[in-house]
């Protein structure tokens, strides 16, 4: 649902400036709002609840220059811009700044963003202050020195979708300061919509417009694979809570690497935000993410001149995880070199017509093996899993009908069709999920010759050998 003003004269409706009560911003907010509701001060009451969209004119009286920025009224509160810096882990600096809205009392005191959004009474006057807060940063931002940069700017899904028509606002707002576009990245926040069809309508046009688009809050809420799917973002920033759980969490690390991979597999670039410690931006380093920001690197700042002269130490950090990785510098090559000689005794010994259970025996007695297996060229096992004392201890009852694989078929896995196509050599996987038991194992594989037929010897290393099970 959208505003029209049609003549300059309705603007006192939204500049009349309540008195605040010193109390508690609870206690504030609650007065001030009961003051707004006042029929003498109806502010709402009097907002028409179905009007187009207001021109950027006629919002234009609601800003005021104040030195070299700018500032607006809206329920007698001072808003202001803040920037927080963006910055990309490969080239080192600052790629872009997300704007963030500071709303100031008449005593100069801060005003919660949470109590600020509260205030409007209707869906109307919600997008009244939404576009409001827009036009405040893209006038900010187009004094800044910075001429190179992106401008994260948020909206939410319930602003774009209460209008009747696309934001063509936003384009003529772009006209009339002559930021470009391709230096925008429209931001959808993380909250429901009913109206998936128009959101993605909106969107659509904000990247006619040439503008980027991003995803917030991924991992939370309505922000999900879904939405990925459904509005194709260039850029998609991860929700803090997984950076919370990865910090004390190995798994919880895992999980958000492979996140990040499939939403590169996706064609999105990633950004991770909330880094509020060196060990959450080497987490944001390790899982792959292009770009971070936080309070580790800088704090939102409505002094925008200063925000270019942030830089972050970034050599440091990817010494230090260069460093890290040095260390364990492909521990899978590690494993086929000690294990070689573990399989050329086993495959001997099968061609000399020994059982899998003799010819196997060194192997399974190694306390890092899990069990052994032999599959046929078709990637079809041949014989019953021979299962190792550490095997028989990591199994878990609760997965006991995954635990027979006679005749299962392997073909779909990479390591089996690796060691197919390239016989005599031995191959090995990064860790995974293991579905016989559920638990994370390596599998190292080598095809060979058995009378002219070839077949692969398999054997799954326990990832975790030391890990008990909860």
């Amino acid at each position: 649902m959208a505003i029209f003003l049609p003549t300059i004269s309705n603007f006192p409706i939204f500049l009349a400036k309540p008195v605040l009560i010193k109390d508690s911003s609870g206690a504030k907010l609650g007065r001030l709002m009961r003051s707004l509701n006042q029929p003498e001060s109806s502010m709402s009451r009097r907002l028409p609840e179905k009007l187009t969209a207001p021109e950027v004119d006629l919002l234009s009286p609601m800003l005021n220059r104040d030195g070299d920025t700018w500032t607006a009224d809206f329920r007698g509160l001072t808003l202001r811009t803040a920037l927080q810096p963006i910055y990309s882990i490969s080239h080192k600096r600052i790629v872009g700044y997300e704007a963030l809205i500071r709303a100031f009392d008449t005593d100069n005191s801060a005003v919660l963003p949470l109590h600020l959004f509260q205030l409007p009474a209707s869906e109307a006057e919600n997008l009244l202050l939404d576009r409001l807060c827009r036009y405040l940063h893209i006038r900010n931002y187009s004094g800044i020195r910075d001429q190179l940069n992106w401008l994260f700017l948020n909206v939410s899904p319930q602003v774009v979708t209460s209008g009747s028509q696309a934001d063509s606002f936003f384009g003529q707002l772009l006209a009339k300061t002559g930021l470009p576009p391709h230096r925008i990245v429209m931001e959808i926040v993380e909250q429901p919509t009913d109206d998936a069809e128009r959101l993605r309508e909106t969107v659509a046009y904000y990247k006619k417009l040439g503008c980027l688009t991003a995803i917030d809050d991924f991992g939370a809420g309505h922000s999900n694979f879904e939405r990925i799917w459904n509005l194709s973002p260039d850029i998609v920033k991860l929700d803090r809570k997984l950076l919370t759980r990865a910090t004390d969490d190995h798994k919880a690390r895992q999980i958000l690497n492979g996140i990040v991979s499939l939403l590169h597999q996706s064609g999105c670039l990633v950004l991770l935000e909330g880094v509020e410690t060196r060990d959450q931006a080497m987490i944001a380093i390790d899982a792959g993410v292009d770009f971070v920001q936080g309070f580790y690197f800088r704090r939102p700042s409505t002094d925008l001149d200063q925000l270019t002269h942030s830089p972050a130490d970034f050599d440091h950090l990817l010494q230090e995880y260069k460093t890290r990785n040095q260390v364990t510098l492909d521990p899978t090559r590690q494993l086929v070199e000690f294990f070689s000689g573990f399989f050329d005794h086993a495959i001997t010994k099968l061609r000399s017509g020994m059982s899998m259970q003799q010819s196997c025996l060194e192997l399974l007695n190694h306390p890092a093996v899990s069990r052994c297996y032999l599959v046929d060229d078709k990637g079809v096992q041949m014989d019953d899993t021979l299962v190792s004392d550490a095997g028989t201890r990591s199994m878990d009852p609760r997965f006991k009908p995954l635990e027979s694989t006679s005749s299962a078929d392997w073909f779909r896995q990479q390591y089996l069709r690796q060691a197919l196509a390239q016989p005599e050599s031995l191959h090995v996987t990064a860790p995974y999920l293991c579905v016989t038991g559920a638990y994370m194992c390596v599998t190292l594989s080598l095809g060979y010759y058995q009378d002219g037929k070839l077949q692969v010897l398999c054997c799954d290393i326990l990832a975790n050998p030391t890990e008990q099970r909860s």
